[in-house]
């Protein structure tokens, strides 16, 4: 072996031997190999942290899903209930069990249905009935129209007709 040593020819020892169990490995192959181990450990950070950004995104879109869930669910409900304005019925329902995960919606529903009859169908309640104005001026003016189209339809007078079809025009 004599005058130059080349690169491939150059030995280092093996860290792992001591003693006998000495090996000697090229040393531009130990530089590859470290090379080689360090890019390894750099792409297992890379994708390790990667993990962590899935997991927590996963997590994030369960409690999402988790959310919609439940919004779907009060949704039906309320639907059920017989809510007029299910928005407004759903804004104050999620309102209300938004503090506590296992809230009993059946009960929030009966809740918000005796507080809020305005939500509801079917409700009695005072913004529905007609007031005492309307139901006379409604029960007059059905009169007055049968009155009106009775006498057009007895004298078969021009003015009789036109004075009917102008009072059901103003009521119907």
């Amino acid at each position: 072996m004599g005058q130059v040593d080349t690169e491939n020819d150059v030995l280092s020892e093996d860290a792992g031997g001591q003693g006998e169990n000495v090996k000697l490995v090229p040393v531009a192959e130990s530089i590859r190999y470290r090379k080689r181990a360090q890019s390894a450990e750099k792409l297992s950070e890379t994708l390790a942290e990667q993990l962590e950004q899935a997991k927590s995104s996963i997590s994030e879109m369960a409690l999402q899903l988790n959310d919609i869930q439940g919004e779907q669910k009060l949704t039906r409900k309320l639907a059920a209930a017989g809510a007029i304005d299910l928005e407004a019925a759903l804004l104050i329902a999620r309102a209300r069990t938004k503090g506590s995960e296992d809230a009993d919606l059946d009960a929030c529903i009966e809740q918000l249905r005796k507080e809020k009859q305005y939500l509801f169908a079917g409700s009695n309640t005072a913004a529905a009935k007609k007031t005492a104005g309307v139901k006379d001026r409604m029960t007059n003016s059905h009169t007055i129209l049968e009155r009106a189209a009775k006498k057009a339809s007895v004298t078969g007078n021009r003015t009789d007709l036109q004075e009917y079809l102008k009072l059901r025009r103003n009521f119907a």
